[in-house]
């Protein structure tokens, strides 16, 4: 699929390379429509393969000045990508790139592009921009503090923290990272230790091309990460943008994406949240890429349905044994395969959310401003978590260990967690809250006019399309 261009001399071309997966598709997408929206001179190529088409043609279409292109399936299908992470990412690393430059060759017809967006997990766009003297904006879908962990491996290794048993030597500090609060080596992403040590050195190398891209754009909100993100920016000189949070605030007054929940005659569940008091929802989704136990889910279901709370719970594949699993669903709980997230978590009767930590999920639920009960899974989610409980203090951890030093959370002590956590009225729950509260608040300054994402997105445009207008 090409994208015509009819007027090359006042056309700012960009074109969007995000790595094949929903929580770095999104922000990407995100980003690319706040572009779309600022100038209608900005004309945009987003790259997906036929498969992620094919997931997106159901959703919302973009705007006018954004236009999908494909390059085939090279890499294995997103259903199965959780069973062989390793084996998806080496096929990401060395699959893509011939497809996506002869794609580039389609589309640098009739005017090369002004600037590559690519998600920093695909580095080798770094070199087909280079080699095509086309600028290159690597764009982080993670925290900064990944990043720098990343960026500053050689660190971990110099200070005897690299390779390590984290079952013997896990609340060990690292504390000599620039930029970071000292963190134990548990909480390090999880590619540091276990099965993950068969992508640390594809991580660590990803991050490492950054500074041959001529941007970095981070979706990290620059007051959450301030020390970090200033850090970064001493140590790479490449013009760099907080241009987070890239989750779509933009469309909170757009009922479009409500559509989906009227299938079957079924009601609303924004509808259903309508009915509900005020903060008394707890909003439980676990991500869309890996799960937790058999075990752990079955008693994750029964805790749930102890506690008594109200919930609306994303279930995906679950959903049979949660109907199963809770008795009274009917009058105090919702399950949908999907919803719009940003909408339910900034709807005023969800008073907490129970989520993986996700980087995206993270970022809604701070705009959102209410409190967390983390369980991560997987890569920057384990540090997410210690983020939130331990750095900002708005939530509470529910996991406890991962790998062979992970315990089971029984039902009863969740249920007993659950019905503190979304108890209003104790001291804890407000502090809690108010300091959600004050995140939320500084989230909502930097959208605003003058704000510092605002800014910087303004300086991005501005600068790339100086470099298209030489």
């Amino acid at each position: 699929m090409e994208v015509p261009n009819n007027n090359p001399t006042t056309i700012c071309h960009v074109v969007g390379m995000p790595y094949p997966g929903r929580g770095h598709i999104n922000p990407m997408m995100n980003f690319c429509k706040l572009l779309a929206s600022k100038r209608d001179e900005i004309l945009i190529s987003f790259v997906v393969t036929e498969e992620w088409l094919g997931f997106l043609s159901s959703e919302p279409k973009p705007p006018a000045n954004i236009r999908f292109a494909t390059i085939p399936n090279v890499v294995p299908s997103e259903e199965g990508r959780a069973a062989d992470f390793p084996g998806f990412i080496r096929a990401v690393l060395t699959k893509m790139e011939e497809p996506f430059e002869r794609l580039l060759e389609r589309l640098e017809q009739p005017q090369k592009p002004s600037v590559i967006i690519h998600d920093t997990y695909l580095p080798w766009v770094v070199g087909v921009g280079n080699r095509r003297d086309i600028p290159v904006a690597s764009f982080w879908t993670q925290p900064v503090s990944v990043f720098s962990v990343y960026y500053h491996f050689n660190l971990l290794k110099l200070n005897g923290q690299f390779p390590v048993d984290v079952s013997e030597r896990g609340n060990e500090l690292v504390n000599y990272i620039p930029g970071i609060p000292p963190t134990r080596i548990a909480d390090l992403p999880t590619v540091f230790h276990g099965d993950g040590l068969k992508t640390v050195h594809l991580a660590c190398e990803a991050v490492s091309r950054v500074p041959k891209a001529q941007y970095l754009l981070l979706t990290s909100i620059y007051e959450l990460e301030s020390q970090t993100i200033d850090a970064i920016k001493a140590a790479i000189p490449t013009p760099i943008y907080s241009i987070g949070p890239s989750i779509p605030y933009f469309r909170l007054g757009d009922n479009s994406s409500l559509s989906i929940d009227s299938q079957n005659g079924e009601t609303s569940y924004m509808q259903w949240l309508d009915s509900q008091p005020e903060s008394s929802v707890l909003y439980i989704s676990q991500g869309s890429f890996l799960s937790v136990s058999k075990t752990q889910m079955d008693e994750i279901i029964a805790g749930v349905d102890m506690s008594g709370v109200r919930f609306l719970w994303v279930a995906r594949g679950d959903a049979s044994r949660i109907k199963e699993g809770c008795r009274d669903l009917s009058n105090k709980g919702v399950l949908v395969p999907w919803c719009d997230q940003l909408k339910v978590l900034c709807h005023p009767s969800v008073g907490g959310f129970w989520t993986h930590c996700g980087w995206n999920s993270t970022k809604e639920g701070v705009f959102a401003g209410i409190p967390f009960l983390t369980y991560p899974i997987f890569w920057d989610q384990v540090p997410n978590s210690k983020t939130i409980v331990e750095d900002w203090k708005i939530g509470w951890k529910v996991r406890r260990g991962m790998g062979e030093e992970e315990h089971l959370v029984t039902r009863e002590e969740i249920a007993e967690m659950l019905q503190r956590f979304m108890d209003l009225e104790s001291d804890e729950g407000k502090e809690m809250r108010g300091r959600a509260k004050e995140l939320k608040e500084v989230c909502r300054r930097a959208i605003s006019k003058g704000g510092s994402a605002e800014t910087a997105i303004d300086a991005f445009i501005q600068d790339i399309s100086r470099r298209h207008d030489r």
